[in-house]
């Protein structure tokens, strides 16, 4: 009989305590997009371009007519993999190195990642900063790969991802 209560006791707190974490992680997951509607809304619509756009201002930092900068936001490990030529990596969580490597506020930026959500954060954090010209690469990486153009790693040199 006391086994029995104990049993039922156990598992009462059991599906208790699963209650709450499914509840408390449905409120952090709401949380999150709320948070991420935000910092979206902190980038202004001109600012959101997508790899296209991209290219064609990597073109012209190539040829020296932009002297605009490429930030990924990538783990270290993901920008060693490919990355676009002549970019910078800083891991998104480390948005706050930006104003000691481009203390202008003025200096245009562009910043992707793998899609686009850890840049949103970061470009949202650089507005905050009061930076006034960075720009939000919609599709990142994956797009840029999709279209076709150039990557760069330490071993291969230059390389595009073809797909069959």
């Amino acid at each position: 009989m006391i086994i029995k209560k104990v049993i039922y006791f156990l598992i009462f707190f059991i599906v208790l305590f699963l209650s709450l974490k499914t509840i408390s992680w449905a409120t952090c997951k709401s949380k999150e997009k709320e948070v991420f509607n935000e910092f979206r809304t902190m980038i202004p619509a001109d600012k959101i371009k997508n790899v296209d756009d991209l290219y064609k201002k990597w073109l012209q930092i190539q040829s020296g007519k932009s002297k605009a900068i490429i930030i990924d936001v990538r783990t270290d490990a993901e920008f060693k993999a490919g990355h676009i030529i002549n970019s910078i990596n800083i891991d998104s969580g480390h948005f706050y190195r930006v104003p000691k490597i481009i203390p202008d506020p003025n200096t245009e930026i562009w910043v992707l990642c793998r899609t686009q959500h850890r840049a949103t954060y970061f470009v949202g954090m650089l507005y905050k900063y009061g930076y006034k010209n960075v720009y939000l690469v919609e599709g990142g990486i994956k797009g840029w790969v999709k279209k076709g153009f150039p990557l760069v790693n330490k071993y291969f040199g230059e390389f595009k991802v073809i797909k069959n």
